[in-house]
């Protein structure tokens, strides 16, 4: 009788021990790519321009804001 590990055992307690590096490496790919999906969000918020200023005198534009 061999009870020597076999290749499949080996490969999976190999897979196993690299599991929570493997883990640590593919949060840190998701952490990066939220990071840059953030940057992206916030350029685009900050590319909006500014609401124009409604107008303060004059029969036009003083009473409702058609602009909204």
């Amino acid at each position: 009788m061999n009870i020597s590990n076999s290749p499949g055992v080996n490969a999976a307690v190999g897979a196993a021990s690299q599991g929570p590096t493997g883990d640590a490496v593919n949060l840190l790919v998701l952490r990066k790519a939220l990071d840059t999906q953030a940057a992206g969000a916030l350029a685009l918020i900050n590319a909006i321009p500014p609401q124009p200023t409604l107008a303060s005198s004059g029969p036009l534009g003083t009473q409702v804001n058609t602009y909204a």
